[in-house]
């Protein structure tokens, strides 16, 4: 785990291994062992090799869906809370896999103009995995949305019970 999170935080510094180690105090080498799985960094190691890439270690809440029947046979999937994304995903323009949005492919959200994005909500609420969930619905802005999205009663009931939690 740690070997994912450090090599991410590297690339996504734009930082080379060898620019990472001279800033995070170790040498490059170390760092490849640490980034391919060959050793393990202590915690305060990986929270200094964070930081120099501009991250932090946070700890936050495991989100948990549960798997409900509905009427005739569909199943849909409900969280135990809610999450959020970071901004710049949460109101980028998205294309849905086919898998979700299969009666308009191709089509494009932006989830910037709020029509769209609770047009987006409505179809992942329906349709999605809990994976296309995590991805493209952010919690706080779905508590500003949910009067306005149109989803049938029997989903909009067990959704309300995680909505009602984050107040």
């Amino acid at each position: 785990m740690a070997r994912n999170l450090i090599e991410e935080a590297r690339i996504g510094a734009g930082l080379t291994q060898q620019e990472m180690a001279d800033r995070g105090g170790t040498s490059r080498t170390t760092l490849s062992a640490y980034e391919h799985g060959r050793k393990s960094p202590n915690l305060d190691t990986a929270e200094r090799l964070l930081a120099v890439a501009g991250y932090e270690l946070t700890l936050q809440h495991r989100i948990k869906f549960s798997e409900v029947k509905m009427p005739r046979g569909r199943r849909i999937y409900v969280p135990n809370r809610l999450w959020q994304l970071n901004p710049v995903d949460a109101f980028r323009t998205v294309q849905m896999p086919l898998s979700i949005n299969w009666s308009n492919p191709g089509k494009e959200f932006d989830l910037s103009i709020r029509r769209q994005r609770a047009r987006l909500y409505e179809i992942v609420i329906r349709e999605g995995m809990p994976k296309d969930m995590l991805k493209f619905i952010d919690g706080s802005l779905l508590i500003d949305l949910w009067q306005e999205i149109v989803l049938p009663q029997a989903i909009r009931t067990h959704w309300e019970v995680t909505i009602d939690a984050a107040f």
